[in-house]
């Protein structure tokens, strides 16, 4: 029997190529960190949560640690191109049965991290609802709402993806930057201008473990642009310039609009006007200044700040279906692309499916959108994009040990051994701190019962991949190939 006969046509099992640019993929990157929810919401959390002034020198200090894991991420997207990304390099650096493994980990985060938005967009858009039309809709038909919209805008071409999101994020920096500027130009008398919060003594304090573990998932999304190397224009050039433009440009907006919250209240008050404000605080200022329909237009596009997110992780994890069913490591189906567009089918399918049960589920047993869905689901997202980073630096000292290249030594050994020690460290803060991050009492189940939900995912992967080897060795064998998988399997 032929190829044909046996597999879809090539058409509907390889992603479309030569769709994206470096913008598009900057794009990507910087709406799945989705900026303004970012500053108007973990800023501020983070504040209150830890009572420490130096957050804005925190989001650097993360900035950089993750600047240096870069090094030898998009080293290794140059020699590896899969939109498996995490999975393919751990696969082909650590072994096959540790790629499956970090497979299942990054479907758990990158699907919690989705499904969390859904909490937030609800909750977010609820109340601009009421003032406008004067209409109470309960929060989880608007999460349906956008939830259709987002699986609608997944089976679409990627580029048209890459064309909405650069219009939502452009919109969504520009007014970022506005309301910065209006903080600045109010300062607090005395204090207003102080650059307090970039002192290394009021962040490296008894609270700084719990200022890291409530940022670290700000950043998460930074990390995908490797999953569209298949479909950019020039991997190797596309890649990492994307990676390091976009984190740059997230790490320095974080800490300026950081730093420019407090400049209109002061940094000795900034701590307590959080915790009084909350989310509110970012609005405040610029809604004194400039009136209330600035602030009003400024939660509007807080929540296009959240849909741009949505986008951004459904692309990403439609992709980990995709490379998954392409090697046949998920059913065969997973594998399939849209003829028209180009899309991850199933896999887009697949992620929707999940957004619709979690959101019936929370409405059900009314749950609170923001605090149970966004924050928890957030975090929980956050600790396991942090486990996929450390894992892939290691990976990628392993990968060229084994396959030497024309690399320096700082891309293949010393910057991914420092990326490794400093996420271990990370890890470990958030992990002490877990309580923190979530919002919820030291002592309740939910700071170690969420990270054993990784710990299953982890044992029951490399076990899968053990039986892989056994049962079906010509699965196993196609493991990390990418693109190369569909023809071998065929075969």
């Amino acid at each position: 029997m032929s190829l044909k006969e046996h597999r879809p046509s090539a058409v509907t099992s390889a992603l479309a190529k030569d769709r994206l640019g470096v913008p598009s993929v900057i794009f990507f990157v910087i709406s799945a960190a989705a900026p303004l929810t970012v500053v108007a919401g973990s800023v501020s959390t983070a504040y209150a949560a830890t009572g420490v002034t130096g957050v804005p020198l925190g989001f650097l200090l993360l900035g950089a640690i993750l600047g240096i894991f870069a090094v030898g991420y998009v080293t290794m997207a140059r020699h590896v191109v899969n939109a498996g990304a995490f999975y393919a390099y751990t696969a082909k650096g650590l072994g096959r049965p540790v790629g499956v493994a970090t497979a299942w980990v990054a479907l758990l985060a990158y699907n919690a991290l989705q499904v969390g938005l859904y909490g937030a967009i609800g909750a977010s858009t609820q109340p601009l609802i009421a003032d406008a039309f004067g209409v109470e809709l309960p929060w989880w038909v608007i999460a349906l709402f956008f939830w259709a919209l987002t699986g609608a805008l997944g089976l679409m071409r990627v580029d048209l993806n890459g064309k909405i999101l650069a219009i939502l994020l452009l919109t969504e920096i520009a007014v970022v930057l506005l309301f910065d500027v209006v903080d600045l130009v109010n300062p607090a008398p005395g204090t207003g201008y102080s650059l307090d919060v970039f002192d290394p003594a009021n962040l490296f304090v008894p609270g700084i473990g719990a200022v890291i573990a409530t940022c670290v998932a700000s950043f998460s999304g930074f990390e995908s642009s490797v999953v569209f190397a298949e479909e950019s224009k020039d991997p190797r050039r596309t890649v990492p310039m994307a990676t390091y433009i976009a984190l740059a440009v997230i790490s320095i907006l974080y800490a300026f609009s950081a730093w420019a919250m407090t400049v209109p209240i002061g940094t000795d008050k900034i701590v307590q006007e959080a915790r009084d404000q909350g989310p509110n605080l970012y609005f405040a200022t610029p809604g004194e200044q400039l009136g209330s329909t600035v602030s009003t237009i400024g939660s509007v596009l807080l929540v296009t700040s959240i849909m741009a997110a949505l986008i951004a992780f459904h692309n990403t994890i439609s992709r980990y279906f995709f490379a998954l069913g392409r090697e046949r490591v998920l059913p065969e189906i997973f594998g399939q692309t849209s003829a028209p567009t180009g899309a991850p089918l199933t896999g887009s399918i697949t992620q929707t499916i999940v957004g619709f049960i979690v959101i019936i589920l929370y409405a059900l047993f009314d749950l609170d959108p923001f605090i149970q869905m966004f924050f928890v689901f957030g975090s929980f997202g956050g600790l396991g994009v942090l486990l996929l980073l450390c894992a892939t630096s290691v990976s990628v000292i392993a990968y060229f040990a084994k396959n030497p290249a024309p690399e320096t030594a700082w891309r293949t050994k010393i910057a991914p051994a420092i990326a490794s020690i400093l996420l271990l460290i990370v890890i470990t803060l958030v992990m002490v701190n877990f309580d923190t991050v979530l919002g919820v009492p030291p002592d309740s189940w939910l700071r170690w019962a969420l990270p054993v939900f990784y710990v299953v995912a982890i044992v029951f992967g490399v076990l899968y991949g053990l039986s892989l080897r056994k049962k079906r060795p010509e699965v196993y064998a196609a493991i990390g190939m990418g693109a190369h998988a569909s023809v071998r399997s065929g075969q």
